[in-house]
């Protein structure tokens, strides 16, 4: 994955395809980066967890990592199929039909990818949240700023979900991202 090409993305204001949610899922990635790394620092001595325990959080928050940079493009991508829906003509009655539908199902791929997020970015929350206390005390700054990363990547995406909800029509569909939202959020 081009790294580069991703920070390029978000940090450019003149791209209006990358938003809040690819942000969003670039802030678990950066909280990934920060836990995994205090895993990692945690190796050398018993913090409570045993060094093998503090790496296969590491390598799981690697793991994690790496599926929240490809969900920084998937939720551009998404942004991508709502234009398309709204750039279908709409001069005759099934134009406008075939248009309607396609933007509810864009609603559904806009919602989904800032869900699959959110529940990546939920995941490294839990983890930095249960580390606390049990990695190197010497760096618990790193640690809470990774947790807070992951709460902040987490509510992003959540918002994100929202925002695409209007444009989604299918009743299951709907349940299960409220469902999603209110499991996800972290007050």
């Amino acid at each position: 994955m081009d790294y580069k090409n991703i920070m390029d993305l978000i940090l450019d204001t003149d791209d209006v395809t990358v938003g809040g949610g690819s942000a969003s899922a670039l802030s678990g990635a950066l909280a990934c980066g920060l836990i995994g790394m205090v895993c990692k620092l945690s190796t050398k001595k018993d913090y409570g967890l045993s060094a093998e325990e503090q790496l296969a959080y590491a390598k799981e928050l690697e793991d994690i990592r790496e599926k929240l940079l490809a969900g920084i493009v998937d939720d551009a991508n998404a942004y991508g199929v709502i234009i398309d829906a709204y750039k279908l003509p709409k001069e005759t009655d099934e134009e406008k039909e075939l248009r309607k539908k396609a933007i509810a199902n864009a609603g559904i791929v806009g919602a989904t990818a800032p869900m699959e997020n959110a529940k990546l970015c939920r995941r490294v929350y839990d983890i930095g949240i249960f580390l606390e206390g049990k990695t190197n005390p010497n760096c618990l700054s790193d640690l809470v700023i990774g947790y807070k990363l992951a709460k902040v990547g987490t509510n992003g995406c959540i918002m994100n979900i929202d925002a695409n909800l209007p444009l989604v029509k299918d009743e299951t569909k709907m349940e299960e991202f409220n469902t999603a939202m209110k499991e996800l959020k972290i007050d």
